[in-house]
């Protein structure tokens, strides 16, 4: 297996790259910016593109979708619930002082219980709305990990003061869908480093009403 999580964009968002070595492909998961980068290295690596999954439709997560899909031919999945906030990208690029990307609606939607993912490392699509009302994780149980987007954080949870958000909806959706899953999970956040479901479950503060 090869994974390669790295920051791109200002704001610095998590992107990775899941590729299977010996069927010679891959998906990428939130490749917000830095294009030329994800694509070269998808290309040293002689990997083909197969999927471009988007856990929501902030820009620093989605604003290079279209450029890559145009680039490698992969389709963009993304929760259909984040379209509104697709359309308001300018928006988005303004509160950033940013240059609007050009984007598109997506080619599927993330649909909760959607199976995704690669043969060899297949993943499946949980909903969390509460970050936005198309937030997704994705978690590949096989390998003991989830792609938790901006939903769950190391010690923190994600924001829900910009459109879409809704504070009693991301911990709900927390406490009910990630907070279940094994304790030695890990978790592979939008932004920061790794955690696990265990360290959350004991040293979250966001989350201790629950864990005590």
């Amino acid at each position: 297996m090869i994974l390669e999580t790295f920051a791109v964009g200002p704001l610095q968002c998590n992107c990775t790259i899941l590729g299977d070595e010996e069927a010679h492909e891959a998906i990428v998961i939130d490749p917000g910016d830095d294009i030329s980068r994800i694509h070269n290295r998808l290309t040293e690596l002689g990997l083909k593109l197969k999927q471009i999954l988007v856990t929501h439709a902030h820009i620093d997560h989605v604003g290079g979708a279209l450029k890559l899909k145009r680039l490698t031919g992969a389709p963009i999945l993304m929760n259909e619930n984040d379209l509104p906030l697709l359309q308001i990208m300018d928006q988005q690029a303004g509160w950033l002082g940013m240059e609007t990307p050009e984007i598109a609606p997506p080619d599927e939607s993330l649909k909760n219980g959607l199976n995704v993912g690669l043969d060899s490392y297949p993943a499946q699509v949980i909903y969390t709305p509460g970050h936005t009302q198309g937030s997704v994780c994705l978690h590949f149980a096989p390998l003991k990990m989830i792609f938790a987007g901006d939903t769950l954080f190391a010690r923190s949870i994600g924001r829900t003061d910009l459109p879409g958000g809704n504070s009693r909806q991301i911990l709900d959706s927390i406490r009910t869908h990630l907070l279940v899953l094994p304790e030695d999970t890990l978790v592979i956040p939008g932004h920061g480093l790794n955690t696990t479901i265990g360290e959350e479950r004991e040293m979250n503060p966001f989350l201790q009403p629950w864990t005590r």
